[in-house]
């Protein structure tokens, strides 16, 4: 008689186990049964058994539990005390841990077993239920059973905890052969025909075997050149040897190929074979048909992995391994080793296509690379793109590129401070030859990136000094934004954030630029001398022998700041602003008096469109010269050391475009 704590013993199960696991139990030991009595042969009966309420939307009742019924040994004196034992040692040969039949009343309320077996001649019946509290075996009875045959129908009902996932026949079915297929396989032992039934089916069967049969096969098994691998355990003499199957498996219930770690025959953990190589997620497909009825049939790869090393290890509830995943110090080979070395078999056997899918996936990142990122040619060549996804979006490109560069980058300057540390100096140059030719490398990247930005700028640009769709011109504000933001100065934002290099280079070097702001806060004095009716001015550093820049810039078209009831002249804008500079109205940022002597230099710049009106205005009015390109106009101000400038959006758009076009065109962009 048992006395055991059976309510612990299953509320301490926890590793990896599902809804699945207590009919695949029921079904592994109906196998054992029937090999108990012949080598060969042998059936088994899963019958589905259901709620009777359908559900309201698949009008399928769902699952409520299993019947599994075999023409094995029965449950005679032998296997009736191995059931009755804790961790019993009967099936040790097997790879029984004694624990499975505890799964079932994990998932399952009710376990009862009806059995017919031999006693010497004689036929007995036993019935009896799993109990829940001290006792394994409760409700036992044992009768004549005349000339019966010998078998066992083992029911497991009164779904608990976890609902079955699945309610279709054919779905459960090919679950099942999915995790039985190591003795669908076998090579040394003939599986019994499984055949699966629904209470509620109207007499309709699936026959799991049929799925690698001959006629209409859903599971092919695929040739690998070789099958077998061997990991360096943590005895250094032995190694440990594993054996790769692979499979095709049509119109597959899951769309992800599978690794799947096998133990004493049974599917202990499965993970997605992209985890290893990014080309198995989608699903492959096969032509049916040649010609104009050509059909494509899905399917997936799965490979299974045998090995005493997972037998070995294998949990009591064969829901997990006893070594680590990802790293292992204490048994050397961890899942993850040998899943590797399964997904890189598994890869020979559909090698074509995955050939193809990384060519297309180096597609993509060539047409981002060429199309959107030059700059990251060269760093490309020596990228490693195997673990990038099969269709990498320009986002996931880049950050693996990024990724890449920091490890470089990383790299470089370990060496640097190796070099530098180093006291032998006979190779010294040769390694320094080296590590240079690294960082020009990286810095030509930088500077690609950053040209390649400013041609983004200048299409931008452009496009803003065009008429828009509505028939109108962009806003002051627009293009203002291009050049600078507005509300900001050089202390708020660094030199890359702005693009006034397309007025002039000399602005990324500046000592403070303001766009949109008074100079001096305190003042608050908002002059119409600005960057669209608001200034910006720049010098390079707080001396007195340094000059002051100052633009004023129009709208694209606007002509009306010449008519002479405007107050935005911005040639007197201009002058005006220099006088009240000479005069001490404003201070540096900092607070600082803005150094002038007599002699300061200062810079005006004018940036509008030329009608005929404004050319009118600067040659007959304000007395500026025009200039050979016909795009400009200036005036020198000898009394006050001002020399202005005005040129048109298209010699501003013109200059840039030059000054820049030679790096465009060695970069072929």
């Amino acid at each position: 008689m048992s006395s055991i704590n059976i309510k612990r013993a299953v509320e301490n199960i926890r590793s990896g186990t599902t809804v699945y696991t207590p009919v695949i139990e029921l079904i592994v030991n109906a196998i054992q049964a029937i090999r108990a009595v012949e080598p060969t042969g042998g059936l088994i009966e899963v019958t589905i058994l259901r709620h009777e309420q359908a559900d309201m939307i698949d009008k399928i009742a769902p699952v409520d539990g299993f019947i599994v019924r075999d023409d094995g040994i029965g449950f005679n004196e032998e296997h009736r005390n191995s059931f009755d034992t804790l961790y019993t040692a009967l099936k040790a040969g097997d790879g029984g841990k004694g624990f499975g039949r505890f799964t079932c009343l994990k998932y399952f309320h009710q376990f009862t077993v009806e059995s017919v077996f031999a006693d010497g001649p004689a036929r007995k019946k036993r019935s009896f239920a799993m109990g829940h509290g001290n006792d394994i075996i409760i409700d036992e009875k044992v009768t004549d059973a005349g000339d019966a045959p010998t078998g066992s129908a083992v029911t497991i009902s009164g779904g608990q905890g976890v609902k079955f996932p699945d309610k279709g026949l054919d779905v459960i079915a090919r679950v099942l052969v999915e995790k039985l297929l190591p003795y669908f396989i076998d090579p040394n032992s003939e599986c019994p025909q499984i055949v699966m039934r629904d209470d509620q089916g109207g007499g309709g069967r699936v026959i799991l075997n049929d799925y690698l049969g001959q006629t209409n096969r859903q599971i092919v098994e695929l040739s690998v050149q070789k099958n077998e691998l061997r990991l360096e355990s943590v005895d250094k003499d032995k190694d440990e040897a594993f054996t790769v199957r692979v499979f095709k498996f049509y119109a597959p219930r899951a769309n992800k190929s599978k690794i799947s770690l096998v133990a004493h025959r049974r599917e202990v953990t499965d993970v997605t074979m992209q985890t290893y190589i990014p080309e198995f997620s989608d699903e492959f497909y096969d032509k049916t048909d040649a010609g104009e009825n050509a059909k494509d049939r899905n399917y997936i790869i799965k490979a299974y992995v045998f090995g005493d090393y997972l037998d070995r290890n294998v949990s009591l509830e064969r829901g997990a391994f006893s070594f680590g995943k990802d790293n292992d110090f204490v048994f050397g080979i961890s899942q993850a080793q040998i899943e590797a070395q399964a997904a890189t078999i598994a890869q020979e056997a559909v090698g074509h296509e995955i050939s193809a899918r990384r060519e297309r996936k180096q597609a993509r990142i060539r047409d981002y690379i060429n199309d959107e990122a030059p700059w990251h040619r060269s760093l490309s060549r020596e990228t490693d793109f195997s673990s990038l996804s099969m269709k990498p979006t320009p986002q996931e490109i880049e950050l693996h590129l990024q990724a890449a560069k920091f490890q470089m980058e990383t790299r470089v300057r370990a060496e640097v401070k190796q070099i530098l540390q180093c006291k032998n100096t006979e190779d010294l140059k040769d390694r320094v030859t080296e590590v240079v030719g690294k960082i020009s490398q990286t810095s030509k990247n930088d500077l690609i990136h950053y040209v390649s930005l400013r041609k983004c700028v200048l299409e931008l640009f452009n496009k803003s000094l065009q008429l828009g769709d509505d028939g109108k011109y962009s806003s002051e504000g627009d293009v203002h934004d291009i050049v600078m933001p507005r509300k900001k100065d050089t202390d708020q934002i660094d030199y890359d954030q702005h693009n006034l290099w397309i007025l002039d280079e000399r602005l990324n070097f500046t000592d403070y630029v303001a766009s949109d702001k008074p100079m001096d806060e305190r003042n608050g004095d908002r002059t119409d001398l600005s960057i669209f009716g608001k200034r910006v001015a720049f010098r390079g550093d707080n001396e007195a022998s340094n000059p002051i820049t100052i633009f004023e810039f129009k709208k694209p078209q606007r002509h009306d700041f010449v008519n002479p009831s405007s107050d935005e002249d911005p040639i007197e804008q201009i002058v005006r602003y220099v006088n009240d500079i000479r005069d001490g109205k404003y201070k540096t940022p900092y607070g600082r008096d803005i150094l002038v002597s007599p002699n300061t230099p200062f810079y005006g710049y004018v940036v509008c469109d030329f009608p005929q009106k404004v050319k009118n205005w600067l040659e007959r009015e304000k007395d500026f010269t025009v200039m050979p390109d016909g795009l400009g106009y200036f005036r020198w101000y000898g009394n006050i050391k001002l020399y202005i400038e005005v040129l048109s959006w298209t010699k501003v758009q013109r200059d840039a475009e030059m000054r820049n076009k030679v790096f465009f065109h060695k970069l072929g962009i």
